[in-house]
């Protein structure tokens, strides 16, 4: 910086006073912008297609500090700054920062039209406090997981990730309260901080955002896009995309709390087996390292009176194809048989005194590891490590909140309590990436976690949504926590198919929470054990619509796979929410919608969510056709906006719709992902006359790490172009080679018939399927 800016910024750090900002200076440095004002020194940085970070401090050295949830933005993109008489404009993309100098405010403009305004700070204490005007009519999602309802501008939101045991409709906070805010008008704002605080989304009425935090970084991130699409796509560039997890995590689960011994398990899996339901993995909750809930948290290692050959019970698993999982908890009771050896390799939190700190939760009287550490890190990963070399290959983390996590607790580098709760759980998921990273680089982690941070999807985190109640209640929050998570970078979050707290017993709630897992990200029943999460231990009827739906989840396979990667790629949702294909602004429909959704581009999902019935309200896209995946009936909306629209619902199966003119890729029901073949699939054309062509691409890959240098993709591309009565499809490897396709691999749905089809060149015989 040259020496009058320097000398500025110092009088600027050691002049504070508590009045608005006052503009002082600017400088363009590096492709950097930097402004300085009466309380501190700003620094915008841009990334990405339209994306600019804002850092403040009053210590220049700060501004080389690497955050938590963003990666490193060296690759930043050269912005200039240019100056008029009032205002400094820095333009990037589709965004427009408009800095006005008297009086000092920072507006972001898209398409002329202001979207957010920053107000001037009016102190610089280690509180983190922003302010943000925003429009009469901007819907705003965001905050995490909770159940809010989609639009949740009015609410004040604690940033304090805490679990709610048996939460329902309403949920003000849990697991994962993270600093985002999404605008219907194509804004994402990222609060980049960890620390314990409020998201206000205009609460009071008054066209604000507030955020404050009791500590940290003065930072944000703001992306802005015609393309909401394009949202996510920067801001799992700047947080990091989702690692990859194995193809078997598309697979059914079996879970439960909890399974008590070796052969209980095994002769689970053979009631599997014998009813021919497809099972790709078994979850071990607690009782894998004890008889009792209460007292066992902490031991970390088979209980050999219930497991008594560990090994060889997880190779039997593994011989069948089927990947066992444990539950690992944060948590070492001092009646556990790891406590002497956690205070001796000194790997617990301590307290402002340097003494282990312990308290009483409901598990016991217990220590906290403390995963900031270096040396509780080393010791937690070899933990992992043992459990690996006897077969385990899924890791699941619960309590990571931390469930209880006292203020009094001092980290690893002082690092207090309420200024890192937040980061725990991604800290904790970080480990453990980076231990597979290091010692099974070509293994992909599957990383099932409560509780994180805004971009711990890139250590393979997949999140669900806690301990939910049993109940239609429920389920009914169930779509809308998703939804928030996709569209806050983390596409995986799921829920525990059936429900899980309490002894509700109703198969029919069951049944439809089962057929929504289906096109949820994880497929993996799990509850409380007094009302069995299996399908082989229910009713006969029960049974067989839960078997129905998990052979639709296989079936979908080669479909469902393309997200996972698409996701890994661009950081678009599994599930999306009408906010991605709609002008959330001029259509109250499309921005309140959760019951409705599009899975992947080509499916519209309407899980059934109330008790017994028979008819439910559609919410049906802008000017879109669309065909019953069970009827083939078109359904189709001529508007411009949204429309409700009643309809019929069936118990075999909830309404699901696939977009007129898409082609789909199924396979036979399989037992296991190990036996998916995609030269074996069968493709589904939904054609109707309106639509003239069609096009889709299949990916699969050798199932090694996205970034690991031998990863290798291959696609299958199949498309199609009507003219008049004749129809050519071409279906061709990504050498543009054609391929041997039987002409039972070929399946018509939809209105158009007598057609003249030919495949690759070739004249079909192919019917037309109704």
């Amino acid at each position: 910086m040259n020496k009058f800016f320097v000398c500025a910024l110092l009088f600027a750090l050691t002049g504070f006073t508590r009045a608005h900002e006052v503009y002082r200076a600017t400088l363009n440095r590096d492709g950097l912008v930097f402004v300085e004002t009466s309380t501190g020194l700003y620094q915008f940085t841009a990334f990405g297609e339209s994306g600019i970070d804002v850092h403040f401090s009053q210590d220049i050295n700060i501004f080389n500090k690497k955050s938590l949830s963003t990666l490193s933005l060296l690759q930043v993109i050269s912005i200039s700054g240019t100056q008029t008489e009032d205002a400094i404009l820095i333009r990037h993309g589709d965004l427009k920062v408009s800095i006005q100098k008297r009086p000092f405010e920072i507006q972001f403009i898209v398409n002329k039209d202001s979207i957010l305004t920053q107000a001037p700070r009016i102190e610089t204490s280690d509180a983190v406090r922003w302010t943000f005007t925003i429009s009469e009519n901007e819907v705003l999602y965001g905050g995490g997981a909770r159940a809010l309802g989609m639009n949740r501008r009015g609410n004040r939101l604690e940033l304090y990730n805490r679990a709610h045991y048996g939460y329902e409709e309403q949920s003000q906070l849990m697991n994962f309260s993270m600093p985002i805010v999404l605008g219907s008008s194509g804004f994402l704002l990222h609060f980049d901080n960890s620390s314990k605080g409020y998201l206000d989304l205009d609460s009071k009425k008054e066209n604000k955002i507030h955020y404050e935090a009791i500590s940290g970084e003065k930072r944000y991130q703001i992306i802005a896009n015609k393309n909401k699409y394009a949202l996510l796509t920067d801001f799992t560039k700047l947080t990091g995309r989702q690692a990859l997890p194995p193809i078997w995590a598309l697979g059914n689960f079996a879970s439960r709390f909890g399974y008590r011994s070796a052969r209980e398990v095994l002769e689970l899996v053979e009631k599997y087996e014998k009813a021919n339901v497809p099972l790709d993995a078994v979850i071990l909750d607690l009782y894998w390292f004890g008889k009792t809930i209460q007292g066992t948290m902490g031991n970390m290692s088979f209980d050999l009176d219930s497991f008594p050959n560990p090994k060889h019970f997880l190779q039997t698993l593994l011989d069948k194809n089927i990947q066992p999982i444990v539950i690992t908890e944060p948590f070492v009771l001092t009646s556990s048989k790891r406590w002497k050896e956690a205070v001796k390799r000194d790997i617990l939190c301590k307290d402002k005194n340097g003494k282990v700190h312990i308290y009483d939760f409901y598990f016991g009287n217990t220590g906290l590891i403390d995963v900031f550490k270096p040396e509780a890190q080393d010791w937690f990963w070899e933990i992992y490590s043992e459990l690996h070399a006897l077969g385990v290959r899924g890791v699941w983390g619960d309590l990571g909140e931390p469930e209880v996590h006292p203020s009094a607790i001092v980290h690893h580098g002082g690092l207090q309590a309420d200024d890192v709760h937040n980061a725990y759980g991604h800290q904790w998921a970080k480990l453990i990436f980076e231990g597979y990273q290091r010692n099974f680089p070509e293994e992909r982690l599957f990383n099932l976690m409560r509780a994180g941070a805004p971009g711990s999807q890139r250590y393979g985190m997949i999140p669900w949504s806690g301990d939910v109640n049993r109940s239609w209640g429920g389920l009914q929050s169930q779509p809308e926590i998703a939804l928030q998570m996709g569209m806050q970078g983390m596409a995986y979050m799921h829920s525990d198919l059936g429900g899980f707290a309490g002894n509700y017993d109703d198969p029919e709630l069951y049944i439809r929470w089962l057929q929504y897992g289906v096109f949820q990200p994880i497929f993996r029943p799990h509850a409380q054990e007094e009302v069995p999460s299996e399908p082989v231990l229910k009713d006969k009827e029960t049974l067989r619509l839960a078997k129905q739906a998990i052979d639709l989840r296989y079936a979908l396979l080669a479909y469902n796979y393309n997200l996972l990667i698409e996701n890994a790629q661009l950081g678009t949702p599994l599930m999306r929410s009408f906010f991605f294909e709609h002008d959330n602004s001029s259509d109250p429909l499309a921005a309140i919608c959760s019951d409705t959704y599009f899975w992947g581009r080509d499916f519209l999902i309407s899980p059934v969510l109330q008790k017994g019935a028979t008819t439910k309200i559609l919410t049906l896209p802008a000017q879109s056709k669309w065909i019953d995946f069970y009827t083939n009936e078109l359904i189709e909306n001529k508007e411009v906006h949204c429309i409700l629209k009643n309809i019929n619902v069936n118990k075999e199966y909830i309404p699901t719709y696939v977009r007129a003119g898409a082609i789909i890729p199924l396979i036979e029901p399989i037992q296991n992902t190990s036996l998916y073949n995609p030269s074996k699939i069968i493709w589904n054309f939904y054609l109707n006359p309106d639509v003239k062509h069609g096009k889709t691409i299949v990916k699969h890959d050798n199932q090694l790490p996205l970034s690991h240098p031998n990863y290798k993709t291959w696609e299958t591309h199949c498309s199609y172009k009507i003219k008049g009565r004749r129809m050519r499809i071409e279906i061709r490897d990504q050498n543009k080679k054609r391929l041997y396709i039987d002409n039972r691999s070929i399946r018509f749905k939809g209105n158009q018939k007598n057609m003249l089809i030919w495949v690759n060149g070739k004249r079909a015989k192919t019917k037309f399927t109704e």
